[in-house]
Protein backbone atom coordinates (compact mmCIF):
# COMPACT_ATOMS: atom_id res chain seq x y z
CA UNK A 1 0.00 0.00 0.00
CA UNK A 2 2.97 2.53 0.74
CA UNK A 3 4.42 1.26 -1.92
CA UNK A 4 1.68 2.41 -4.12
CA UNK A 5 1.18 5.96 -2.99
CA UNK A 6 4.73 7.06 -3.53
CA UNK A 7 4.16 5.33 -6.93
CA UNK A 8 1.36 7.91 -7.17
CA UNK A 9 3.15 10.72 -6.20
CA UNK A 10 6.28 10.19 -8.22
CA UNK A 11 3.92 9.89 -11.36
CA UNK A 12 2.05 12.44 -10.51
CA UNK A 13 5.12 14.74 -9.75
CA UNK A 14 6.84 14.02 -13.13
CA UNK A 15 3.38 14.19 -15.40
CA UNK A 16 2.59 17.70 -13.12
CA UNK A 17 6.53 19.05 -14.12
CA UNK A 18 6.00 18.26 -17.99
CA UNK A 19 2.26 19.88 -17.90
CA UNK A 20 4.28 23.24 -16.20
CA UNK A 21 7.12 22.59 -19.55
CA UNK A 22 4.25 22.13 -21.99
CA UNK A 23 1.83 24.85 -20.32
CA UNK A 24 3.56 28.43 -21.62
CA UNK A 25 4.11 30.89 -18.63
CA UNK A 26 5.85 30.70 -15.74
CA UNK A 27 3.80 28.24 -12.83
CA UNK A 28 4.24 30.21 -9.41
CA UNK A 29 3.02 26.67 -7.41
CA UNK A 30 4.78 24.36 -5.67
CA UNK A 31 6.08 20.84 -5.54
CA UNK A 32 2.93 19.97 -3.53
CA UNK A 33 0.68 21.58 -6.17
CA UNK A 34 2.41 20.53 -8.81
CA UNK A 35 2.04 16.54 -7.54
CA UNK A 36 -1.84 17.41 -7.15
CA UNK A 37 -1.78 18.09 -11.11
CA UNK A 38 -0.13 15.47 -12.01
CA UNK A 39 -2.51 13.18 -10.22
CA UNK A 40 -5.39 14.75 -11.23
CA UNK A 41 -4.17 15.15 -14.58
CA UNK A 42 -4.00 11.54 -14.53
CA UNK A 43 -7.53 10.87 -13.80
CA UNK A 44 -8.62 13.17 -16.13
CA UNK A 45 -7.03 11.79 -18.55
CA UNK A 46 -8.23 8.42 -17.83
CA UNK A 47 -11.85 9.94 -17.97
CA UNK A 48 -10.98 10.77 -21.32
CA UNK A 49 -9.68 8.02 -22.74
CA UNK A 50 -12.80 5.86 -21.12
CA UNK A 51 -15.04 8.14 -23.10
CA UNK A 52 -13.33 8.26 -26.73
CA UNK A 53 -12.32 4.44 -26.73
CA UNK A 54 -14.41 1.99 -24.07
CA UNK A 55 -16.78 3.86 -22.71
CA UNK A 56 -17.28 5.28 -19.37
CA UNK A 57 -16.63 2.42 -16.82
CA UNK A 58 -15.40 5.02 -13.25
CA UNK A 59 -12.51 7.06 -12.54
CA UNK A 60 -9.39 5.33 -13.86
CA UNK A 61 -5.99 6.63 -14.29
CA UNK A 62 -4.23 6.77 -16.97
CA UNK A 63 -0.83 5.68 -18.65
CA UNK A 64 1.82 8.62 -19.45
CA UNK A 65 0.67 9.93 -22.43
CA UNK A 66 -3.09 10.34 -21.02
CA UNK A 67 -1.49 11.70 -18.08
CA UNK A 68 0.48 14.68 -19.52
CA UNK A 69 -2.47 15.11 -21.79
CA UNK A 70 -5.02 15.30 -18.49
CA UNK A 71 -2.31 17.75 -16.65
CA UNK A 72 -2.06 20.30 -19.45
CA UNK A 73 -6.07 20.10 -19.05
CA UNK A 74 -6.14 20.48 -15.43
CA UNK A 75 -3.48 23.05 -15.32
CA UNK A 76 -5.13 25.73 -18.50
CA UNK A 77 -8.09 25.39 -16.03
CA UNK A 78 -6.52 26.10 -12.65
CA UNK A 79 -4.67 28.78 -13.99
CA UNK A 80 -7.95 29.83 -15.65
CA UNK A 81 -9.59 29.54 -12.29
CA UNK A 82 -7.16 31.31 -10.17
CA UNK A 83 -5.97 34.28 -12.49
CA UNK A 84 -2.53 33.12 -11.42
CA UNK A 85 -0.98 33.41 -14.66
CA UNK A 86 -0.20 36.47 -16.48
CA UNK A 87 1.53 37.05 -19.66
CA UNK A 88 3.04 40.02 -20.22
CA UNK A 89 3.56 41.57 -23.69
Amino acid sequence: MLWTVIGWLVFGLIAGFIARAVVPGKDDIGLLMTIVIGVAGSVVGGFLFGLLTVGFRGFQPAGWIGSVIGAVIVLVIYNKVTGRKRLRR
